[in-house]
């Protein structure tokens, strides 16, 4: 059981302060606790397949339960009318069958509620969906893809008369100045675009509520993709970004510090106070797809707040001036925190944790202004110019390109424009391997003499861009997807900068997905196993100044998914993060014990499933099945590599095929070019990832990682993905799902969901999948993989952020809430609203948002 200091919000609180809401009833009163006791064990006893249990024996310790079973336990007892409703974060607190049914039973309603926040959250009414029709759904999709074709069109014009005055250019100072202006003005009509774009179809945002697949969503999602695809959002962090915003419709003050790539698209309803900071990957959307809509809403922020990473905030929420929001927490909407009161968790609490643990430095309006237009110079005189230049000079200066492209050329049949496609290919994609390895094991170690741990910096200046300059460069995703999940992902993070101690080697030390802001102060202790969404937090930011620390992650421990991990973390040796978990900041340092939720409590830190694989992870054993192990994982690296190539290689011919038809098509060559890719890319990455299951579909297992199917498994996780982000909101995401194995229901709105094993989900029809949210459907522990089938039903909707783990079951009808983890083997019945970090079922609010005022 948990014993901690009674200020800590980091802990399962105590009956009075438990967060689990539900409804009285009566009849639940009057039962007693033997009979109640009787009742549970009785279930249990049929979950377990035992013919009894005994009331005093721990569910984990002495029956050997796991959460998987008790999930199944929980589902049991919530279909019995006449017991208490049971969530897995109550198995956790009362671990035997007595003490559950004391705590059950006392009070008439078992665990008592919270007392309500300032603004109770609303977990989302789970009102039905009213399905649109399918001829509706069709022709949204056409007008979507005549808008991408009508923009290549207009991009390809444009690139195709730029290009032309640039070729006039007598030498290479006068193309340089050419490239300058003709770069420049292309930069700035795309992030002006945009801009012009909103206020002439949309003007300003206002609170309301719209079907998804109608005209209006077309021009939603027509601005949603244009500020998407603007290169503004490269300037996260930066002054400039913060101009953008305003010019979009956003109120926000001076000294503002967005450090978040997650774009707020409804910005008239974004208010931010002067001084405030958002870290990196929170969302503050503005807007959220539920039960088939679109709900817009404000979000409101006060002067000199705090928003830590990995956050939500849903519509209708607001923070008071001097608040903070923890790491991996979020507002439900119609929560308010009030000013200089400190929340933390899932849906957020009060705690007395201070995530404001930097100083301010000097950095005033002149340092900001200079900042910004010393990128805009660095960006107008180098960056573009060598991009819109490099490309010309490539395709005219190079003998064999010219001569073949040019005038008289060859033609589109000739071997020789395969041939230039080859070798220019190889020369690209294998430079960019080789030098890219060296450069980041050679570059960022430069650029970190210049920023010392400890020392506090001025944002906004020459140690600021250094460690931007850092993070940037040591964070490039294809080289963790190309080592990870293998035994050279350790050397990899070893050549970066991450102080590994001795490594016990287990070839999945760390998954494909490991970011940092500074690999030079990032620990990891021996014998420690990390899945993949690790964030290492080591450098704090107030809106004046940053400050770099050591994250250290102590030995033996074992971390699941999608987890924030801050420098001053309080945990220690031999610990279990499971995934999404709150890594708690205060308290004592926590050891040998499992931690799960957001606020963190404590569960155990390994049950007997996942030890039934240990013998073969140690001694000859352990070498012979790494050794093999390391074996299929080369090939696999291999394997990623040529796919790679030859997906560049496709792209190059088609380019080079394009120069050719310019002569004769002029810009309808460019713009099919545009088109060709689009399509080829999805086509081409299912084929990849049909072939390698050999066209067969995924089954549930449970083995160990040194099982030959698990490294198959691995493989998998290698095929690039990313392209699917284009086609969030468009019927098209769901064609390519289908195309990867999903069973897949029809109408489905998908606006950024993920899913890990595609041949293991299935959704049902007319669900929504809100940004963020990630299906996966396995798990990976202390060395034991395992996986099932996840089922969403029909007409659900999945919050923004949430996460849903596998062997779940969602009922028709429900409604997962934003930022919420539901935990593997849960059961959520039919147009029920779940929602926490675990997930369990809510309440319903005293009213609903403001954004649901006005429907159309």
């Amino acid at each position: 059981m948990l014993e901690k200091s009674a200020e800590s919000l980091t802990t399962v609180p105590d009956e009075s302060e438990a967060t689990e809401h539900r409804t009285h009833n009566p009849s639940k009163e009057e039962s007693s606790p033997t009979d109640t006791e009787r009742d549970l064990a009785e279930i249990l006893a049929g979950v377990l397949r035992v013919e009894q249990v005994p009331v005093d024996s721990n569910f984990f310790d002495d029956l050997g339960a796991n959460s998987l079973v008790m999930a199944q336990f929980c589902a049991r007892v919530r279909k019995r009318a006449d017991l208490p409703s049971v969530s897995i974060k109550d198995i956790y607190r009362y671990r035997t069958i007595r003490s559950l049914a004391v705590a059950l039973t006392d009070a008439g309603t078992g665990i008592a509620a919270t007392p309500a926040p300032v603004s109770p959250p609303d977990p989302a009414s789970s009102e039905a969906v009213n399905p649109v029709n399918t001829l509706q759904y069709i022709l949204c999709g056409t007008l979507q893809f005549l808008l991408f074709l009508g923009y290549s069109f207009l991009a390809a014009i444009l690139a195709a008369r730029g290009y032309a005055w640039i070729s006039v250019g007598s030498n290479v100072a006068d193309i340089y100045l050419r490239s300058v202006i003709f770069g420049g003005a292309g930069f700035v009509g795309m992030c002006t675009f945009p801009i012009v774009a909103k206020w002439t179809l949309i003007g300003r945002w206002k609170e309301r509520s719209f079907p998804v697949w109608g005209l209006t969503y077309l021009r939603f999602w027509t601005v949603k993709v244009l500020l998407h695809a603007n290169p503004m959002v490269l300037f996260v962090g930066n002054p400039l970004y913060v101009l953008y915003l305003r010019a979009l419709g956003a109120r926000i003050g001076t000294g503002v510090t967005i450090l978040s790539r997650s774009v707020p698209v409804c910005t008239d309803l974004l208010t931010i106070g002067a001084g405030t900071v958002i870290r990196k990957e929170s969302f503050f959307l503005c807007y959220r797809a539920h039960a088939g809509r679109i709900q817009t809403g404000p979000v409101t922020l006060g002067r000199n707040v705090f928003i830590g990473e990995k956050t939500v905030l849903d519509i209708a929420t607001s923070m008071g001036d001097g608040a903070q929001l923890g790491h991996a927490s979020s507002l439900h909407s119609n929560q308010a925190v009030p000013g200089d009161q400190r929340w933390h968790g899932s849906p957020a609490q009060r705690t007395e944790l201070d995530y404001a643990r930097i100083p301010p430095a000097r950095c005033g309006t002149l340092r900001r202004v200079g900042f910004g237009l010393a990128t805009v110079g660095q960006l107008f005189f180098l960056s573009v110019p060598l991009a819109v230049g490099g490309l010309y000079m490539l395709l005219t200066e190079v003998p064999s390109l010219n001569d073949r492209l040019g005038p008289g050329g060859t033609g589109l049949v000739s071997s020789e424009l395969y041939v230039d496609a080859l070798i220019l290919s190889c020369i690209l994609f294998f430079s960019f391997v080789v030098v890219g390895i060296v450069a980041l094991f050679t570059v960022p170690r430069l650029l970190n003499l210049f920023v010392k741990p400890g020392k506090v910096y001025p944002l906004y200046g020459f140690h600021y861009s250094m460690h931007r300059a850092i993070a940037r460069i040591t964070n490039v995703k294809f080289f963790t997807w190309l080592f990870g999940d293998s035994s050279y992902i350790v050397h990899y993070l070893r050549g970066l900068g991450y102080d590994l101690s001795q490594v016990e080697q287990t070839g999945s030390n760390f998954g494909t997905e490991v970011q940092h802001e500074t690999p030079y102060l990032c620990s990891v202790g021996s014998g420690t196993m990390i899945a993949d969404g690790l964030s290492i937090v080591n450098a704090d930011f107030s809106s004046t100044s940053f400050r770099v620390s050591r994250a250290s992650i102590g030995r033996h421990n074992f971390l699941g998914n999608n987890i924030v991990y801050p420098s001053g973390a309080k945990t220690g040796d031999n610990c279990l993060l499971a995934t999404k978990v709150m890594v708690p900041l205060d308290g004592e340092v926590r050891e040998g014990v499992g931690l799960l939720g957001s606020p963190c409590f404590e569960i155990p830190r390994s049950v007997e499933r996942d030890l039934r694989f240990d013998h073969m992870r140690a001694g000859a054993e352990l070498h012979r099945n790494l050794a093999a192990k390391n074996r299929f994982n080369i090939r696999s690296m291999v394997l990623f590599l040529l796919v790679r190539f030859f997906f560049f290689f496709v792209i190059t011919v088609l380019a080079l095929a394009d120069v050719e038809l310019y002569g004769s098509f002029e810009y309808v060559a460019i713009a099919a070019f545009l088109v060709a890719t689009l399509a080829f890319t999805p086509l081409y990455f299912v084929l990849v990832e049909r072939a390698i299951v050999a066209f067969r579909g995924l089954r549930p297992q449970v083995c160990s990682i040194y099982d030959p199917y698990f490294w198959w498994h691995e493989r998998l996780w290698k095929v690039p993905d990313e392209y699917l982000n284009i086609f969030n909101g468009t019927p098209f995401k769901n064609m390519i799902w289908r195309l990867l194995g999903v069973r897949l229901g029809s109408r489905i709105f998908d606006d950024g969901c993920y899913l890990t094993e595609r041949m293991l989900t299935t959704i049902g029809s007319d669900c929504t999948l809100n940004a963020g949210s990630k299906v996966q459907c396995h798990s990976q522990e202390d060395g034991t993989f395992k996986s099932d089938r996840s089922t969403i039903g029909n007409g659900c909707t999945i919050g923004v952020g949430s996460h849903v783990h596998y062997g779940v079951t969602m009922g028709d009808g429900s409604v997962l809430a934003p930022d919420s983890f539901l935990m593997k083997g849960e059961e959520v019945p039919q147009n029920a609203r779940w929602g926490g970090n675990p997930a369990t079922e809510m309440s319903d609010a005293p009213g609903q948002p403001p954004a649901l005022a006005r429907q159309e």
